[in-house]
């Protein structure tokens, strides 16, 4: 039982990442895995210790994010001040550009493409643990992360770089 306890605790770095791609909300991940882990914790006794214990938690982390989603679009949405201070004053660095660039990318994707990427990409999960986390076939997660790679190659590769401003005395 505490054994398990801390193999969990192992694994809350990770569960905090994946949600972090999931919400892009620093906030709203940490409420994602800590409703993830209380579930885990609650139902560990389900855990029939078939496949890897990050599996089981992704895929629970998962379907609560589900959830919430789902609950969100029946709710009306409030405008936010975030989006106003976060435009106010753009990054100077490149590379940061670079990531909001590819994070923008990502957020256009179809939820379902944008699972699977994260899944394997981000977290380097196996193909066959992160079909089975989206609870989708293999091939069907092949083809999501082809579609979905080509979708984000060619919306990086459409979109003109920022350029690069000068001082002109």
């Amino acid at each position: 039982m505490d054994d398990l306890k801390w193999l969990i605790a192992r694994e809350i770095p990770h569960l905090r990442r994946y949600a972090r791609a999931l919400t892009r909300d620093a906030e709203e991940a940490d409420d994602l895995v800590q409703d993830s882990l209380e579930r885990a914790l609650r139902k560990r006794h389900l855990w029939q210790r078939r496949g890897t214990l990050r599996g089981w938690l992704f895929r629970m982390l998962y379907h609560v994010h589900l959830n919430r989603r789902r609950g969100e679009s029946r709710r009306p949405t409030e405008p936010s001040a975030d989006g106003v201070a976060a435009g106010s004053a753009p990054p100077a660095q490149e590379s940061y550009l670079e990531c909001l660039r590819v994070a923008d990318a990502l957020d256009r994707l179809p939820a379902s493409q944008r699972d699977a990427i994260l899944l394997v990409s981000l977290e380097g999960m196996p193909y066959d643990e992160a079909a089975w986390i989206l609870d989708i076939p293999i091939g069907t997660l092949r083809s999501r992360l082809s579609r979905g790679r080509d979708a984000l190659r060619r919306s990086i590769s459409a979109r003109p770089k920022p350029t690069l401003l000068r001082r002109v005395k």
